[in-house]
């Protein structure tokens, strides 16, 4: 009886269990190291990226790691300002989605949530609601963040830290904050990211489902480029 097991699983291996392996290997690799999606399960880059949107992360944008590790083979680019990346967390190592707001040797202060970058303030213009939220509490802006402009929601009756620094971004880490203003857990209270801790660069929105409406498609939000 044990034989008969013995040459079924021999018979299944030189068959279909070695491409089953090699396959899931390949697949897994190329999530790892190359590209993958990542699903948004909170509103803190809101109204950029809503609960439910599927976003696609460039694992190649900057660098390139050995799968499953974070261990670099080689670095091309670094992220810029107003770029949105994909990190492990420096508190919880959970892997979050922010922007980038200070580079290396950046002087970052906030004063009523108005950002200021080495001295100088970013221009802000009012908006229309951006997100399908319709909560008249919030308000939006367009923040031009030196040249890449991009809505920024501001919830006033919110308690958050809306004045901060001036801080100094150390050697090899950035300042990463959401677009949700007043409820995002960024580095106004985790501190820098350092670059290893950085998986890749969000550039798309693949899909979206409407998780408080029975996962209904969001069509108009499918295979749209994120500001």
């Amino acid at each position: 009886m044990k034989n008969n097991w013995k040459k079924k699983l021999k018979t299944f291996w030189k068959g279909w269990g070695y491409s089953i392996v090699v396959a899931l290997i390949l697949a897994t690799s190329f999530k790892s190291a190359i590209a993958d999606w990542n699903i948004v399960p909170t509103g803190s880059m809101k109204p950029t990226i809503v609960e439910g949107d599927r976003i696609f992360v460039n694992k190649l944008a900057y660098d390139l790691k050995i799968p499953y590790t974070t261990w670099h083979i080689g670095e091309w680019s670094d992220p810029q300002r107003g770029e949105i990346v994909v990190f492990y967390s420096p508190a919880d190592k959970k892997r979050l989605v922010k922007r980038v707001v200070g580079l290396p040797g950046d002087t970052i202060a906030m004063l009523n949530n108005i950002l200021f970058i080495n001295g100088k303030s970013l221009n802000y213009e009012p908006i229309n609601d951006q997100s399908n939220d319709k909560i008249s509490d919030y308000n939006y802006f367009m923040e031009n963040l030196n040249g890449r402009k991009h809505p920024v929601m501001i919830s006033p009756d919110h308690s958050s830290l809306r004045s901060f620094g001036p801080v100094t971004v150390p050697e090899d880490s950035y300042f990463m904050m959401g677009d949700n203003r007043d409820n995002s857990a960024d580095s106004r209270y985790f501190g820098f990211v350092e670059r290893n801790r950085i998986v890749g660069q969000a550039t798309a929105i693949v899909v979206s489902f409407d998780i408080n409406n029975k996962y209904r498609p969001r069509w108009e939000r499918f295979f749209t480029n994120l500001p």
